[in-house]
């Protein structure tokens, strides 16, 4: 009997004790709305590169010309801080009030700020 593989001398045997599973990696996609300034994470989707994944996201995340500019970014580059870890993270920026833009007057003028 012949192994299943045998038309594909390029792809190992699988284990029959462990099967073999690839999964392309995911992608977590962020879309610039028309009116906006700023991309807003939309979802996530398996692709097999960032072209594939930009193609991906514009047929399911923008089927009604919502966006001007997607941006796919590969999920285990991706590194984020624990919301359990809010408190001491956040806590020295507290004691640096000239980092607040209280002190400033803006001028009406100045949009998208």
């Amino acid at each position: 009997m012949s192994s299943p593989n045998a038309a594909y001398p390029d792809i190992p045997e699988a284990d029959p004790v462990k099967p073999r599973r690839h999964e392309w990696p995911l992608w977590e996609i962020f879309i610039r709305g028309q009116h906006g300034m700023s991309h807003r994470h939309v979802g996530s989707l398996h692709a097999p590169d960032a072209a594939m994944a930009i193609k991906n996201a514009r047929d399911v995340y923008t089927r009604r010309n919502e966006g001007v500019s997607i941006w796919a970014v590969e999920a285990r580059h991706i590194a984020a801080s624990s919301p359990d870890e809010k408190g001491p993270f956040y806590e020295p920026s507290e004691s640096k009030v000239y980092r607040h833009p209280t002190f400033y007057d803006i001028p009406d003028d100045v949009g998208a700020m």
